[in-house]
């Protein structure tokens, strides 16, 4: 099956836009992944190495508050804490903002946005609390979104390094049990080693037992981080001996370089090959994919040692790629964005909204839709399957979304008949075009366009 322009958008880019022509080929949809991340520069993200607030500043801040109650300082103390608190979380508003606004704006259909959202889910962390709730963002800025187009080994030790990731799974509480600090107390931690075989590499069904977890999280207890210096190693936690992992066996002079060592073979082993080839068809094509595309990308994934820009071309050069039949259903987040980017709706509403009525019409309905932004029910992220989206009350709430916000969002609706052509496409069914001319109004016409399973699909 031939490329598409207006497929290309949708299954995997953001969606069609009127200000922006979909890619005309294959090469230009990758051409932004190897060159510079302009939307990226136009729509900044702060990373989590410059994010502010700070843990630290966090911890001492609430420190100080504790220390000064009762005293003349608390009122003080206590102030400075409460504008911590709302300077996080319009920082996490605006990063969500920001994320939104690149994929309505992306060019070229938008690739590296699908592709930044895969990978973070693929790698999910959740904020503890609201003193995190606005680090999660510059964690995918920093560690993911460089990344995309590179070697999945050097993603993955960026993520499972990063303070973000140690903290989510508790990697700080973990010391082997013989190291120096073992001695004095504490234990063996197995969560960070358990996510990384069962989620980030080589699969559930992979080739690996309990032992394998127990080793592996032994060889990991160097690996920590502390609020005021981030990711470090501590080599007297560092459990002593050789261990031994999928059959390999490393080095029992434990240290930094082992770890990376240990990640590169886990990033190479054809079993991450084969689980996350799988992934990736199902997240881009179908809940059900192809065997042959899977097992083609399996094979670019070995041959290239796991280099992401050829596995992602190897996806869109496959026939099966550009089935006709949309078997995927737009989840929340990807809903609204591409309903946006239909709209034309300019990122500066978006970033800024400044009308009235308009400052909750993206997270908050959001969460109704059944996907709270950075808050999975747990490390596996969000489910793939079309039926954990389409139920009754998430329908209800894209249904309220589309038939109220388009009116708050623009001061003057486009033509019902050019919106569902420049929503939709060529494609357009002519149910969707009927029912848009026999609304009774424009608001509403908009509305049957984007609840209509023409555009909920890709």
């Amino acid at each position: 099956m031939p490329f598409d322009p207006t497929r290309a958008a949708i299954r995997f880019g953001t969606g069609l836009s009127p200000l922006l022509p979909p890619p005309g080929s294959i090469e230009a949809m990758l051409r932004p992944l190897g060159g510079l991340d302009e939307i990226g520069r136009q729509l900044p993200i702060t990373p989590y190495s410059e994010a502010r607030p700070t843990l630290a500043e966090w911890q001492d801040t609430a420190a100080r508050w504790r220390k000064a109650r009762g005293t003349p300082q608390e009122i003080a103390t206590r102030d400075a804490y409460d504008v911590m608190r709302i300077t996080a979380r319009e920082v996490a508003l605006r990063n969500f903002s920001t994320t939104l606004a690149r994929g309505v704006a992306a060019p070229e259909g938008g690739l590296r946005e699908r592709l930044v959202r895969f990978w973070a889910d693929h790698f999910t962390v959740v904020g503890q609390g609201q003193r995190d709730q606005h680090l999660v963002t510059p964690f995918v800025e920093e560690a993911i979104r460089p990344h995309v187009a590179a070697r999945f080994e050097d993603m993955l030790i960026a993520v499972i390094t990063h303070p973000v990731m140690l903290s989510y799974l508790d990697q700080s509480r973990s010391i082997g049990p013989n190291s120096r600090a073992g001695r004095r107390g504490g234990g063996l931690n197995e969560n960070l080693a358990r996510e990384l075989l069962e989620l980030h590499t080589v699969g559930v069904d992979g080739p690996y037992d309990q032992t394998d977890v127990r080793e592996l999280a032994e060889l990991l207890t160097g690996l920590g981080w502390t609020i005021e210096r981030g990711m470090e190693y501590r080599p007297e936690r560092a459990e002593p001996g050789a261990e031994t992992v999928l059959g390999t066996t490393f080095s029992d002079r434990a240290s930094f370089d082992t770890i990376r060592e240990a990640l590169r073979m886990l990033a190479r082993h054809p079993a991450t090959a084969r689980h996350i080839a799988r992934k990736l068809a199902v997240h881009f094509v179908a809940d059900d994919p192809d065997p042959a595309l899977v097992a083609t990308l399996e094979t670019a994934w070995r041959d290239s040692g796991g280099d992401l820009f050829a596995v992602t071309a190897t996806m869109l050069e496959h026939p099966q790629a550009w089935d006709p039949e949309p078997r995927k259903v737009k989840p929340p987040f990807d809903f609204l964005q591409s309903a946006l980017r239909a709209l034309a709706v300019p990122p500066a509403t978006i970033l800024h909204p400044d009308k009235p009525g308009t400052r909750g019409l993206f997270r908050r309905p959001l969460t109704a839709m059944g996907q709270n932004w950075e808050r999975p029910l747990g490390p596996d992220g969000w489910p793939e399957q079309a039926e954990a989206w389409i139920t009754p009350p998430n329908m209800a709430a894209r249904v309220d979304w589309a038939m109220m916000a388009p009116e708050r969002l623009l001061d003057e609706l486009p033509d019902p008949r050019a919106f569902a052509r420049a929503a939709i496409g060529p494609t357009l069914p002519d149910a969707v075009a009927f029912a848009a001319r026999a609304a009774e109004s424009r608001g509403e016409a908009i509305g049957v366009v984007l609840i209509s399973p023409a555009f909920q699909r890709r």
